[in-house]
């Protein structure tokens, strides 16, 4: 694989930045994860983080060096890091629970996968053209889709779902969608599209690399958000980068061997100090994981 990738977080007019985004990839697959803790609820960042740790650690343990089957990788997954986050709350006896939305895509073979809860973005953009793009899990984003919508009765900010509440999470996946050369995947929060129209991100996002396009795309984000902001978090890759790959901070994995497994996401970069993942609950996920592999190939046959 080769690609070319570039993330920022920038705190806005926020007390603090709840905001975690990072990568992962192995030769043959690549994993890229982005979660907006909830404000209004406690430890935010908490709930951010361990998102992103779980979703990585089964994916270490997974991509050998691919992920056999995404869909059921994603679902699973996700649903581990909420699980590991309603158990952080219950170890510390928390009467409210943190919660985060997230979005997080696999990259492999020449194909993307999807899943996302709440109202974090992903878009993917041809040339000057957006292919597509999540919808939002908010109230604001279903009724536009059913046609009618009372802007003045609802804030786009209220989700029906999120990790860490009390219900079952509701989550889309979506893929495999089949990538080009020069493609380009970007995952971001609200503060994000918040500030800005679909048709000015997939503008500025088109118009350069990827290393020049997301701090550009991030700044102006935060010029329209003034001095309360949200806090601006934002990863994208270039995917197959094409003549410009080694000037653009291109990641070539051919020369990766086997069993080797890199990240940008790490443990300690938490404000508060949070203890290591539960190795029994991560096991058992992978069992999951395993089982519903197993029941998959089962029904092929």
């Amino acid at each position: 694989m080769k690609f070319s990738v570039f993330q920022i977080s920038r705190r806005g007019g926020r007390e603090k930045n709840e905001d975690r985004m990072g990568y992962c990839y192995t030769r043959e697959s690549g994993l890229f994860v982005l979660a907006d803790g909830m404000g209004g609820h406690p430890e935010g960042e908490v709930a951010a983080q361990l998102a992103l740790q779980t979703i990585s650690a089964l994916y270490q343990k997974e991509a050998k060096p691919i992920v056999a089957d995404v869909n059921e990788f994603l679902s699973v997954a996700l649903m581990a890091a909420h699980h590991q986050i309603i158990r952080y709350a219950s170890e510390k006896g928390m009467l409210d629970t943190p919660r985060t939305t997230l979005v997080a895509a696999i990259v492999q073979g020449s194909s993307a996968t999807w899943v996302h809860c709440g109202d974090s973005r992903l878009y993917v953009a041809r040339g000057n053209e957006l292919l597509t793009r999540t919808r939002d899990h908010s109230y604001l984003e279903q009724q536009s889709g059913s046609g009618v919508v009372r802007l003045d009765r609802i804030n786009r900010n209220i989700l029906f779902t999120c990790l860490g509440s009390p219900t079952k999470p509701v989550f889309d996946i979506t893929g495999p969608v089949a990538l080009q050369q020069g493609d380009k995947i970007l995952l971001c929060s609200d503060g994000l599209w918040g500030s800005m129209t679909d048709t000015e991100i997939v503008r500025d996002l088109s118009a350069k690399p990827v290393s020049e396009a997301v701090p550009d795309l991030v700044e102006a984000a935060l010029r329209n958000g003034g001095e309360h902001s949200d806090n601006v978090t934002v990863i994208a890759l270039e995917w197959e980068t094409p003549d410009t790959f080694e000037s653009t901070r291109g990641i070539s994995t051919d020369s990766i061997m086997d069993g080797v497994f890199a990240s940008t996401i790490q443990a300690g970069v938490l404000d508060t100090m949070v203890e290591d993942l539960d190795d029994a609950a991560i096991e058992r996920s992978i069992a999951e994981i395993n089982e519903a592999i197993r029941r998959s190939a089962a029904r092929k046959t």
